[in-house]
Formats: structure tokens, sequence, C-alpha cells
């Protein structure tokens, strides 16, 4: 049995809708239609930089997963230059028929092709077999980023600060709405 062809390819805005598909668990919550809208105006730039750039991987023809690769610094305090490989992903029925290795193939390229000496990605903290394939193909942990919506950083944060220092804020923001709304009545009484 031979295996099947993958090739890579620059990403063109036609590639929106299937970008939406692969991507669908990376993009901002919305409908499709924004979803495809957002990702045609990532394409274009994509298109007209030299620092980004868009692969789709097909199988025999057949668009089988895709992966943004862009020129960063390893983190803002560390100005190394880096390419990253944001959001490698492959559709299921794809899976295990080499389209994650070209497309890691493609960063690195990309990487020689600029004279960059790293290649970094991610992978989701919960996928096992995507941390694997990673670290099978060398790329280890640098860091863990972590997300939260700011609202629940903020109860978290306050709810850890000691009761004095809450009950002194509080006070202080209090106070200051005292203000805004005095000075509010003076100015309309002013005018």
């Amino acid at each position: 049995m031979s295996r099947p062809l993958v090739h890579l390819r620059s990403a063109g805005v036609e590639d929106a809708l299937f970008l939406a598909e692969v991507w669908a668990d990376a993009l901002r919550r919305g409908d499709r239609q924004e979803q495809v809208n957002d990702l045609e105006l990532v394409i274009k730039d994509s298109l007209d930089s030299a620092e980004q750039r868009i692969l789709v991987a097909e199988v025999d023809g057949v668009p089988a997963g895709a992966v943004l690769l862009r020129v960063t610094t390893l983190t803002p305090l560390n100005l190394e230059p880096v390419v990253q490989a944001v959001s490698p992903h492959v559709l299921p029925e794809f899976r295990r028929r080499g389209v994650g290795r070209m497309l890691v193939e493609g960063a690195v390229a990309y990487a020689e092709e600029l004279g960059v000496a790293h290649v970094a990605t991610g992978a989701q903290s919960g996928s096992r077999d995507a941390n694997r394939f990673m670290a099978r193909l060398g790329l280890g942990p640098h860091a863990v980023l972590r997300v939260a919506p700011t609202h629940v950083v903020r109860g978290k944060v306050e709810a850890q600060r000691p009761p004095m220092e809450r009950h002194r804020d509080r006070s202080r923001v209090q106070l200051l709405a005292a203000r805004r709304s005095l000075r509010r009545q003076q100015a309309e009484q002013q005018d």
C-alpha cells in the first residue's frame, strides 16, 4: 500500500471556509460567516507579509490540514527570532498519513529560508496525541500559557487579597464614585 501524496501550498482567500473548518476550535466565538470573514483578513495579511504565511496541506489534492507561520520573538523579553507554527491542525479523517509532519516540515523550511534558528508551536494541554507528536519531532515544552476570562481572574485575585485591603479598596472606589457624582452635579448647576 503506497502512502498518499501530501502537498503543501500557500493559502488563498478561497481557502477561508476550509480554514474555518480545520481551525474551528481555535477561532473566536461567533457564527461561521464572521469566522470566515476574520480568516479572509488573516489570509490577506499573510499574502502581503514577508513575516507570515499560511500553509494548507493537501492529500491527493484534497485540503487536509493547515498551519499559520509567523516570525516573532521567543518572548517579548527574549528577542531571539522564532518561527511560530500557530494551530497546526489536521482534519480527523486525514490523521496518521504524514500531514502533520509535513506542516511542521513546512515551518522548518520557512525558518531555514529566513535564517531563523528556532521553531515553536503549541498544542492543547489536554491533547495527549498532539503533545506526544510534537515531542517526537523534537519540540519540547518552553512555557505553559494559561488563559481565563478577565472577570474570573478578577474574582480570584480579589478573593485572595487580605480582608483589610479589600475593604480599603472598596472604600476608595466608593469615595471616587462620590467625587465624580459631585463634580457632575456641580457641572450641571453651572450650565
